[in-house]
C-alpha cells in the first residue's frame, strides 16, 4: 500500500505541513489522487502528542482543546465538484509502531468535562496496551476486549457558504450563554490555527474564520462512530473542487456516545483507503449529511447486560421524552451496577467509554419518558457479573485510574 501521508509523531504537529486542525475551504490539497485510488494516511493522535503514558492525569488536566483535532490532509481527488458525492472504502485501520498504546480521559469541568462531568468533575487518564486486536489497561483490572478501530473524525472540506452557516450558527447558539463552563460550542480560536501549507496574511484570515473540529456536521467531521472501520464505506458530500478529504482522531476502541469525552481509547494510527466519486449523487440521492454501509468487520459479543434509563433525571425531575437524560441515566444505572463488583466509579465510567459497548434509543413516543438502553457486553471481563442469588462478588481492587498532580 502507497503511503500518502506520512507523520513523525515524535515531532510537533505544527512542524508537519501536511496537518492541520480547522476547517476552512482555502486550506491548500498536500497531494492529489484519481478516482479508484488506494493509499495510507498516517494520522498523530488528536492532541497531537500533549497526553503521555505515565501515571499522572495532568496532561489531560491542562491539555490545550484549542489545538485539536490534528487531521491528515487535505487530500484532492480529481474530478470532484460541488455536488458530487465522495466514496470512501476505508480497507484497514491500524496502530503505528512507534506509538503502540492509547489512553483515555476523563476531562475535568473546567476543560470540557464529558458526559457525566457532574458526578465526575476531575481529570483521571487511564492508558492502554495492544495485543494485537485485543487491549487492557493497567489502570483497569479485569477487563479485555477486542477494538473496533476507526477514525472519529473524518470528512471534506467545507465551502465558503458552509462555513459562514456554521459559525453563524454556532455564534448565535453561543451568545445565549457566553460564560458557561463548559461552553456552549468552541468558536474560532486563531491564536492556536494550524492551517496546514497555507502561509503569511492568507493564512491569518483563514485561521480567524475557520471553524474549529470539534463537533460532527454536515460534511461529516467528529462524528465518533465506532463502527466505522475496515471493510465499511462512506458517501461523503462534495463542497470544493477536488473535495479535500481530511481525517485523524483514530481510536482502537470506543463505546457508542464516548461518553467521558475522551472516551475512546485514542491512539496515533494509519488508515488505508479508496475513494471514488458518484458525479451529482448530492441531488440524485438528497444527501445532507454523510451516508455509510457498515463493515462486516467487528467484534461480535453475545451476551450482554442491558441497563434501562428514562427522562427522569438524578434529581428525580421529570423530563419530556428527552433521550439525553435517559441515555445519561442509564449510564450512570450501568456505572452503580459495575460498582457493586469492585470497580471504582471512574474506572466504570471509561469502560463504558472505551468497550464495544451499545447504546440505544428503545423508545421515543411514550410520553412523558424516552427509554435509552445501554448494552453491556458480560464476556469482556474475566469473571461472572451477571446477577445471581447470592449477590456480588467483588474483588479486591488495588489500583484506579491515574489523577492529576
Amino acid at each position: 500500500m502507497k503511503t500518502l501521508i506520512k507523520v513523525d509523531v515524535s515531532e510537533a504537529p505544527e512542524k508537519h505541513d501536511v496537518l492541520h486542525n480547522r476547517w476552512h475551504p482555502d486550506i491548500p490539497m498536500v497531494a492529489t489522487v484519481n478516482p479508484g485510488d488506494e493509499f495510507r494516511v498516517e494520522c498523530v493522535d488528536w492532541t497531537g502528542g500533549q497526553i503521555k503514558n505515565d501515571e499522572s492525569a495532568h496532561d489531560i488536566k491542562v491539555v490545550d482543546l484549542t489545538k485539536v483535532h490534528y487531521l491528515s490532509g487535505p487530500i484532492g481527488v480529481r474530478g470532484a465538484e460541488p455536488g458530487d458525492l465522495m466514496v470512501v472504502d476505508i480497507l484497514d485501520v491500524g496502530v503505528i509502531p512507534s506509538f503502540d498504546w492509547g489512553f483515555t480521559g476523563l476531562f475535568a469541568r473546567e476543560n470540557g468535562g464529558g458526559f457525566l462531568v457532574d458526578h465526575y468533575p476531575d481529570a483521571r487518564k487511564a492508558c492502554w496496551d495492544f495485543h494485537g486486536i485485543y487491549t487492557s489497561s493497567r489502570h483497569i483490572p479485569h477487563v479485555e476486549f477486542a477494538g473496533i478501530m476507526h477514525p472519529g473524525l473524518i470528512g471534506c472540506l467545507p465551502s465558503q457558504p458552509l462555513l459562514d452557516t456554521w459559525n453563524t450558527r454556532e455564534r448565535k447558539l453561543f451568545a445565549t450563554n457566553p460564560t458557561r463552563t463548559p461552553p456552549l460550542c468552541a468558536l474560532p480560536s486563531p491564536e492556536t490555527a494550524h492551517m496546514g501549507r497555507m502561509s503569511g496574511a492568507a493564512a491569518k484570515k483563514a485561521a480567524a474564520e475557520g471553524a474549529r473540529t470539534v463537533p460532527p456536521r454536515e460534511h461529516g467531521g467528529n462524528c465518533d462512530i465506532n463502527t466505522l472501520t475496515r471493510g465499511s464505506k462512506v458517501y461523503f458530500p462534495v463542497y470544493v473542487p477536488g473535495g479535500g478529504l481530511s481525517m485523524g482522531d483514530i481510536h482502537f476502541s470506543q463505546g457508542d456516545g464516548e461518553i467521558t469525552f475522551c472516551g475512546a481509547i485514542e491512539m496515533a494510527g494509519y488508515l488505508d483507503i479508496r475513494v471514488n466519486l458518484i458525479k451529482g449523487g448530492v441531488a440524485k440521492y438528497g444527501v445532507l449529511n454523510p451516508i455509510f454501509q457498515t463493515s462486516p468487520m467487528e467484534p461480535r459479543y453475545s451476551k450482554h447486560l442491558v441497563f434501562e434509563g428514562i427522562s427522569v433525571d438524578e434529581g428525580g425531575n421529570q423530563h419530556y421524552l428527552d433521550p439525553h437524560v435517559s441515555y445519561r441515566m442509564a449510564c450512570l444505572n450501568a456505572i452503580a451496577y459495575m460498582k457493586k463488583f469492585g470497580f471504582t466509579g471512574e474506572q466504570a465510567y471509561a469502560i463504558l467509554g472505551t468497550a464495544p459497548v451499545e447504546g440505544r434509543i428503545s423508545g421515543i413516543v411514550d410520553i412523558p419518558n424516552a427509554c435509552a438502553t445501554l448494552y453491556l457486553p458480560t464476556e469482556i471481563f474475566d469473571f461472572d457479573i451477571t446477577p445471581g442469588a447470592d449477590g456480588p462478588k467483588a474483588f479486591k481492587n488495588t489500583t484506579d485510574l491515574s489523577k492529576a498532580d
